[in-house]
């Protein structure tokens, strides 16, 4: 094999000189305080069991799509979901993507068009950021949750912008690396004063908030007062895929522009009956209110031992340990005593902010709660 270029080669050693350079790490047997798996649908037995009977019972034993959805890979399963999800969403239609990165990509890269402005939180995930780049649309952020500030340059950008110009706001109801959320009935206000369109990554909502984990968007009623909303199958759900969920028109629109859903191979029909088992399983299980439990015991310990953690109502607890050695060790430390936690450092973090990410699990004991934290306490300390 041919040695990467040197330009290549140079940016890792950069990477490895600050002790921020990535690795693939090994399945484990700690306790689990990092998956995103928030109600523990990944590991269900019942889950599993009932999409092989579903996909045995009508004769659905393909192992693949075969192509792209546009070519000859749009089988029944997708029509099946697609019509469950707008009736779970009350969503006019709803779109499937392979992923919540391909969903984010394909949206942000076809719908935005030259002189349309976007603005977004400078805290906003990776796959909207790059779908931005690739699309034709001016882009400005505001500063995280600062509603005063996006008003401001709303009012800035709105007064030189052409006649012809949309402005799309978009933000996530649940941020990932912070675990907190927007005001989203006031931004929800501020679209409509701006004539802006309002999309919501709802990615670390869905099987947390709202009613049977509906996401934040229905909790707060404002399903009817968005654009677009992108709901992930990969977080709380624990399978695979994402949906943008809209207008007839925008699905038209994404069918025949977003190259992502174009360009790629479908989802294999195990793949959409598990979502659509995971949906029916979310419905009914008591997961959600063992969830909610665990965070609110996990916040009172965190009060009662005084460490400082971003305030954060959702599953996702974060507390800032700054700089990559310091951050990096501690999470060393309690991975050898039993305790999957893990460090996030720049880039995925500005410099400064980097912290020790806790994602609770419906499955998690207080137990654990307490002695993790209770560990931390001393390494911090």
């Amino acid at each position: 094999m041919t040695k990467i270029p040197k330009k290549l080669q140079q940016k890792l050693e950069t990477r490895n000189a600050n002790n921020a350079l990535r690795q693939l790490g090994n399945q484990c047997n700690l306790v689990n305080f990092s998956s995103n798996d928030y109600l523990g649908f990944a590991a269900s037995k019942i889950i599993f069991e009932k999409t092989h009977n579903y996909l045995t019972e009508y004769n659905l034993t393909r192992n693949g799509a075969t192509g792209s959805r546009l070519l000859s890979g749009n089988h029944k399963l997708y029509e099946d979901v697609e019509t469950m999800l707008c009736e779970f969403h009350k969503s006019d239609t709803a779109l499937v993507f392979n992923s919540g990165y391909d969903a984010n990509l394909g949206f942000f890269s076809c719908v935005p068009q030259r002189h349309d402005i976007i603005f977004y939180d400078e805290l906003i995930h990776a796959s909207i950021r790059d779908g931005i780049t690739m699309s034709n649309a001016s882009a400005y952020k505001f500063k995280h949750n600062d509603l005063d500030d996006l008003h401001h340059k709303l009012s800035i950008r709105s007064q030189s912008r052409k006649l012809e110009s949309e402005i799309y706001i978009v933000t996530e109801s649940v941020f990932s690396m912070d675990g907190d959320s927007p005001n989203l009935l006031t931004l929800s206000k501020i679209c409509k004063t701006h004539n802006a369109h309002f999309i919501v990554d709802e990615a670390h909502a869905i099987g947390v908030f709202g009613n049977n984990g509906a996401g934040l968007i229905q909790e707060l009623n404002l399903e009817n007062d968005v654009f677009a909303r992108i709901v992930t199958f990969g977080k709380g759900l624990g399978c695979h895929g994402a949906a943008i969920l809209g207008s007839d028109t925008l699905k038209q629109y994404l069918v025949n522009f977003a190259r992502p859903l174009i360009y790629t191979t479908g989802l294999p029909p195990h793949a959409l009956a598990t979502i659509k088992i995971a949906y029916e399983e979310m419905v009914t299980s008591p997961e959600n209110e063992k969830l909610h439990h665990n965070i609110q015991f996990f916040k009172s310990e965190v009060n009662k031992l005084q460490l400082f953690f971003i305030n954060s109502n959702s599953a996702i607890q974060c507390c800032i340990v700054p700089e990559n050695d310091k951050v990096k060790s501690i999470a060393q430390k309690m991975q050898v005593h039993g305790f999957d936690v893990k460090a996030i450092l720049p880039p995925t973090v500005p410099i400064g902010t980097e912290r020790l990410r806790f994602c609770l699990h419906s499955y998690n004991s207080e137990e654990e709660i307490t002695e993790v934290l209770q560990l931390l306490t001393t390494f911090v300390k």
